[in-house]
């Protein structure tokens, strides 16, 4: 039975790095939010773009986020799985629930609700959170900063706040990881985590 195994934690914590490593080890489809389709990558721009800055209203980021999901999973992940193949992603739903709910302040269960219907119900197998301290994140981060990245202190440690949160409510489903190790220490504690 094909699996849907997705990568959340806040900007630096290593996720891109990590679903690929899974994901050419397990033979995986890998693939992203915002920006796992065409349409995604346009999302994906505007979402990021650090010239929007504060403009983009927090309710508008949400649905933009959604409606990345919504074509995601109708383009990439439900086929992949449906051939049975695994996906690997970074970023789900999760996401949404801890940036746009936890840090800008949204409604969680609003959110959820949104999330649900955009994926046809469709929930991830496992979510592996990579967990990192603050300070080390800052360390990771490119110099220049995208519009999520810029966002500041209080922003990120609600965000990081909002992931523990979800992993305690759901602790079948969640996988948390110390991320401050390297990647190769990073990918050990992944693999062991799901095995």
């Amino acid at each position: 039975m094909s699996r849907l195994i997705v990568f959340e934690g806040g900007e630096g914590s290593g996720k891109s790095t990590q679903a690929a490593l899974l994901a050419q080890r397990l033979g995986a489809v890998l693939t992203r939010e915002p920006g796992g389709t065409d349409i995604g990558r346009r999302i994906r721009s505007l979402v990021l773009d650090a010239s929007v800055g504060t403009a983009l209203d927090a309710r508008a980021e949400a649905l933009l986020m959604v409606a990345d999901r919504a074509q995601h999973v109708a383009e990439v992940v439900r086929p992949a799985l449906d051939r049975g193949v695994d996906v690997v992603s970074d970023r789900f739903t999760a996401s949404t629930l801890a940036y746009q709910g936890y840090a800008r302040g949204l409604p969680v269960s609003d959110l959820a609700r949104l999330s649900s219907w955009a994926t046809g119900g469709l929930e991830p197998d496992i979510v592996v959170l990579l967990d990192l301290p603050a300070e080390v994140a800052a360390t990771r981060m490119k110099a220049e900063a995208d519009r999520m990245e810029a966002a500041g202190d209080y922003f990120h440690r609600r965000v990081a706040e909002g992931y523990r949160a979800l992993a305690a409510g759901d602790p079948q489903r969640w996988r948390v990881i110390d991320a401050s190790g390297s990647v190769q220490e990073v990918e050990a504690l992944v693999v062991a985590a799901l095995s």
